[in-house]
């Protein structure tokens, strides 16, 4: 067996970031690790400092500590990151189509190997028929399809989402994680979303990352999110609903 096979897919060490002004670290000696083809989920409560975590490893804010993709270090290997965020800052005005929005990250590398990248993942996400619509005009789910698709044109090894399922109804998120398990076993990707839906997490992930501010547990959802562990991360009035298919819940 190759040496490389051992080696995570995201490693994560002793990561602190601070912020101008603050009198104590957004997060502080954050560690985890990630193999290839596992969904982890980031939860925790509001300023727990989930979407710091993805800046650091974007390289979007300063930090402390060490980040490696694949034994790379994370200034090293950006191309090899996805990245949907919870909202895009455009304007809605804009005549910016689909198809356009899709090919931005191909700008100036575009290959035969790219173009087939985008047609496979059209196909994939089944937006195909939006292409020639402007992205102002799409659904929140329709959009999230999109942004995913845009993510995945270059190839990336680790897809970070933000909040993914924001301004999604509950089918539409049902629909989403499906595909992305799609992506993760399919295509060997190593997948770090941010949620605040335990729903979700139960239904799809393979590890847990629980944070509040630090790293508080991690490990399969059956063994992290328990009554005791869900109440020391988010308080005494934490309660799961689980989703029923056809969008209520119980």
């Amino acid at each position: 067996m190759s040496a490389l096979a051992n080696v995570p897919a995201l490693e994560v060490r002793g990561v602190t970031v601070w912020f101008e002004g603050q009198d104590r670290p957004a997060v502080e000696d954050v560690s985890f690790s990630l193999r290839e083809a596992q969904i982890a989920v980031l939860i925790g409560p509001n300023g727990c400092g989930k979407s710091t975590v993805l800046k650091a490893i974007l390289g979007l804010v300063p930090f402390a500590g060490d980040i490696r993709i694949g034994g790379v270090p994370a200034a090293r290997a950006r191309r090899q990151i996805g990245y949907v965020p919870q909202r895009l800052a455009f304007d809605p005005t804009l005549p910016l189509t689909v198809r356009e929005a899709i090919r931005m990250p191909l700008l100036g590398v575009r290959t035969p190997e790219s173009e087939a990248a985008v047609k496979h993942y059209v196909d994939v996400f089944g937006i195909a028929d939006l292409l020639d619509k402007r992205l102002g005009r799409l659904s929140g789910g329709q959009l999230k399809r999109v942004l995913i698709v845009r993510a995945m044109v270059t190839g990336p090894r680790l897809l970070l989402l933000d909040e993914p399922e924001a301004g999604v109804d509950i089918g539409g998120e049902q629909t989403l994680y499906d595909l992305l398990g799609r992506l993760v076993s399919h295509h060997g990707l190593t997948a770090l979303v941010c949620s605040h839906d335990l729903d979700i997490v139960f239904g799809h992930a393979d590890v847990v990352l629980c944070l509040n501010r630090r790293l508080q547990c991690t490990g399969a959802p059956a063994e992290v999110l328990t009554p005791e562990a869900l109440t020391r991360l988010y308080g005494p009035t934490t309660a799961i609903h689980r989703h029923r298919p056809g969008g209520t819940a119980r």
